[in-house]
């Protein structure tokens, strides 16, 4: 093994992350057209799915990472729900460099706080008298990757004088 190699597994070795608790911050349930709109036939609704990630550092390599579920259904262009959810999770990360970090706090967190996040968006709906709504997986370490090349690329082509589109 090269000196490298050995220094590597030993920065490795010190790397640590600890999910310390995930719990939901913030929710929000609406049915303003209740209860006309469970009479309106065949539940076919139109969905508007949004989600953002945001996280802070709220201590020493302590951070809280929040997933924001915002979802509009409406049906015959009536609002039939809005279901809001802010599920959150605090890690604790050491030993890893800027870009790691961000990486794990964009990518790889968010990932483990959807499972809980999709749980209540799907106990929410079900108790607003609507049928289940399962949101699909969602790889956020790839869009978290595909974010960070088309900022680069903005970055670069802004930086070349050249106007992004």
């Amino acid at each position: 093994m090269t000196d490298n190699q050995a220094s590597a597994t030993q920065d490795d070795a010190l790397k640590q992350l600890v999910v310390q608790k995930i719990y939901l911050k913030d929710c929000s349930f609406e049915s303003p057209n209740s209860p006309e709109m469970f009479a309106v036939g065949q539940w076919d609704p139109k969905l508007q799915l949004n989600i953002t990630t945001s996280s802070k550092v709220i201590g020493p390599d302590l951070w809280e990472v929040v997933l924001h579920i915002n979802i509009e259904a409406k049906q015959n262009d009536r609002a039939a729900f809005l279901c809001e959810i802010q599920q959150a999770g605090i890690v604790t990360l050491k030993g890893f460099t800027e870009e790691e970090r961000r990486r794990l706090l964009g990518g790889y967190c968010p990932g483990l706080v959807f499972p809980y996040a999709r749980e209540a968006v799907s106990d929410l709906v079900g108790k607003g008298g609507f049928p289940q709504l399962m949101l699909q997986p969602i790889n956020f370490e790839a869009l978290y990757q595909r974010h960070s090349d088309e900022t680069r690329a903005q970055q670069s082509a802004a930086g070349a004088g050249v106007e992004p589109h």
